[in-house]
């Protein structure tokens, strides 16, 4: 289990992601928007830099939603590859199978 404090920190940066997210398109589509002034588009820049770091979606950390576990991580099932092997090995993943050769 990873530490609690670093899925909590995870989980707020997920919400300030979300609560930032139009303002941060906004703002980007301003700053790469050739037609503005050049005032304009520093203007954007400058505003884009007042945001706060943690509202920017590269900074959220993929972990996996049983264990917290930050690495070796499926997207598409959102878990670890040991949380996977555990519900593969129980039968809880609908097609998943123990290879044997």
């Amino acid at each position: 289990m990873a530490k609690k404090s670093a899925v909590e920190k995870n989980n707020k940066r997920r919400r300030m992601v979300a609560r930032y997210a139009e303002r941060r398109a906004a703002l980007k589509a301003m700053v790469s928007d050739k037609t503005a002034t050049l005032e304009e588009r520093f203007n954007a820049q400058l505003k884009l830099n007042e945001l706060p770091r943690d509202a920017s979606p590269s900074r959220v950390r993929n972990r996996c939603e049983v264990t917290g576990r930050p690495r070796a991580f499926y997207r598409k099932l959102k878990v670890s590859r040991i949380t996977l092997r555990n519900y593969g090995n129980r039968g809880l993943i609908p097609g998943m199978v123990k290879s044997s050769w």
